[in-house]
């Protein structure tokens, strides 16, 4: 067996590469569900996954629970707080440029929601689900869903 002192340094292929520098995310989502319809907002232009359908929510800080968190990111994007109840699916995904694991909470509003950020709201009924284009992360949760979970 050669001596480890001797060997060359070998750097690792690109895509190994960046999927050791690639940031991890921990966010939080709310499933808000009233007669039979989902609150969705729509992604905006210049973000990640600009474009797509998402479930009300964010990035969790470092500290943060994730009943804060998401409490915090409704308040942002929605100008209304949340009781949040059970989880309903989690799910990691790994993009190009990073890691994401998402933890989707059953959520009760207290208030009326309004769009802070300019982003567009929408009840989608649950059969409705599968039409709008979610990130890839969704998936699992949208098949949940769309089974009537």
């Amino acid at each position: 067996m050669p001596d480890e002192a001797v060997l060359p340094h070998v750097a690792a292929p690109p895509e190994v590469e960046e999927s050791l520098t690639a940031t991890t995310l921990h966010v939080v989502a709310a499933v808000v569900e009233r007669d039979g319809c989902f609150l969705v907002t729509h992604r905006q232009a210049g973000v990640h996954l600009a474009g797509l359908w998402e479930f009300p929510g964010g990035k969790v800080a470092p500290g943060e629970s994730h009943e804060a968190a998401l409490r915090r990111e409704m308040q942002e994007e929605l100008d209304t707080d949340v009781a949040v109840h059970s989880v309903v699916s989690s799910a990691a995904h790994a993009y190009d440029d990073r890691h994401v694991t998402l933890h989707f909470y059953r959520c009760e509003l207290a208030g009326s929601p309004r769009p802070l950020l300019g982003q567009e709201m929408r009840w989608v009924p649950r059969a409705e689900l599968g039409t709008l284009g979610f990130p890839p992360a969704d998936e699992e949760l949208i098949a949940l869903l769309t089974a009537g979970v």
